[in-house]
């Protein structure tokens, strides 16, 4: 692999970056702005609460015209969010704080998938929430009069701290949010971005509701890291390789796949920009290098949940035994990734286990010269797919994907851009 090649934008800053620009009362524009499945669900959530956005492809680049705090207006009919959790969590947060009630659908995969983690600390803030089963999709809210709360996050998610922390706009006081372990922050960057009342002290998070939000004008969204690391595991694994990735984030809660590539052997050299923006970034240069086992940690995997996938692969072409601890979290994603994973790779001559099964569970690899290619599938998910191309690239034989369209989830143009650096 050889060439240099600049990324879609990272989907988590773009989910929050179309929110907060929703709230404010003038223009946004939003450069670099990731056109995958994801984005456009929460674009869409946006315009059906009255937000004008436009989108223009050609560029990448959205621009939102913003109505104020409490300036959405009540949707005509129920939101359909398909696939994207990130979506629906955030969006529960923010109908929180509205003085109507509304319903949200979502797609087979995230009707699975678990929702009482967010529903909990917005009914003590006030918000009225009935789900199916108690926790599933679909969900219908009624918000408005809340009140701000201290809540201790019993399991570590950026997601559900967002949520949190976005009701806490519109609540009266104060709202505390403590994490057990820090989770990516970029809801408490675009919060200070758009000048919003937050002070982080320790493991906590403070924001002050009813403080009307001021925008940036325009905000660059850095290279989405979690889609870099499949082409850093690439570079790594096939042999005399050498890319150059810019202008990726390089959020301290998401540099945990750089951590732990370095920490395997990869040559993994990163240049910061001197960019302004909220988020820090840069570019990164991989070389081709022979890989070691590595133990990842309990407390270093919110870091870098989505990147767990492909550095399975990396561990199972690594000389030794690699580790991957407490990955329980995994079996409750657009699907189960451990099955998906440890499924694939065993097809493909992978040395792979999973011992401890629930939450605690853990996955043990050992390293094998060469893995073979196969009949693998996709599950229906876009990491365990992209995982399996690459995985595919550097086995020997074919390896044939049996669906690949759950791509466009994330990065619809993954193919494209891999077989540009082939």
């Amino acid at each position: 692999m050889r060439g240099e090649v600049i990324l879609p934008g990272d989907k988590s800053i773009a989910h929050r970056a179309i929110i907060l620009s929703s709230l404010t009362q003038r223009k946004t524009s939003l450069k670099n702005f990731p056109l995958n499945a994801d984005c456009l669900a929460t674009i869409g959530a946006f315009r059906k609460l009255g937000i004008k956005i436009t989108l223009n492809k050609a560029s990448c680049q959205a621009v939102v015209c913003g109505k104020k705090l409490f300036g959405l207006r009540r949707p005509g009919s129920a939101f359909y969010i398909k696939e994207s959790g990130t979506t629906f969590r955030l969006l529960l947060g923010v109908l929180a704080g509205q003085s109507f009630k509304a319903k949200l659908n979502a797609g087979p995969a995230l009707s699975r998938r678990p929702m009482l983690r967010v529903i909990k600390p917005l009914r003590l803030m006030g918000a009225q929430i009935n789900a199916r089963i108690q926790e599933y999709p679909p969900i219908t809210i009624t918000g408005g009069s809340l009140k701000g709360i201290t809540y201790k996050v019993p399991v570590a998610s950026a997601q559900v701290k967002g949520a949190i922390l976005l009701a806490g706009l519109f609540a009266s006081g104060s709202t505390k949010v403590i994490e057990p372990v820090k989770t990516r922050d970029h809801t408490e960057r675009m919060l200070k971005l758009f000048r919003a009342n937050v002070k982080i002290k320790g493991s906590a998070i403070i924001i002050k509701g009813g403080q009307d939000l001021v925008s940036p004008g325009v905000l660059y969204i850095p290279s989405d890291i979690s889609s870099a690391a499949f082409f850093m595991v690439a570079a790594s694994i096939i042999p005399d390789s050498e890319i150059r990735i810019k202008n990726v984030s390089l959020n301290p809660g998401r540099r945990g796949v750089i951590k732990a590539l370095k920490k395997m052997g990869a040559k993994i050299v990163v240049q910061k920009s001197n960019y302004p923006g909220n988020e820090p970034m840069g570019d990164i240069r991989v070389k081709s290098s022979a890989l070691g086992g590595i133990r990842i940690r309990k407390n270093e995997v919110p870091s870098l949940i989505d990147e767990l996938p492909i550095l399975m692969v990396a561990a199972s072409l690594a000389k030794g035994v690699s580790v991957f601890e407490s990955v329980g979290e995994l079996r409750v994603k657009e699907t189960d990734r451990v099955k998906s994973m440890v499924t694939n790779l065993a097809k493909m001559g992978a040395d792979i286990k999973v011992v401890k099964p629930g939450v605690r569970e853990n996955i043990i690899i050992k390293g094998v010269n060469r893995l073979y290619g196969a009949k693998v599938k996709s599950f229906g998910d876009h990491r365990t797919a992209m995982s399996m191309a690459i995985a595919g690239l550097a086995a020997s034989g074919s390896t044939t994907i049996d669906d690949v369209s759950c791509i466009n989830k994330s990065f619809p143009d993954f193919l494209k851009t891999l077989n540009s650096l082939i």
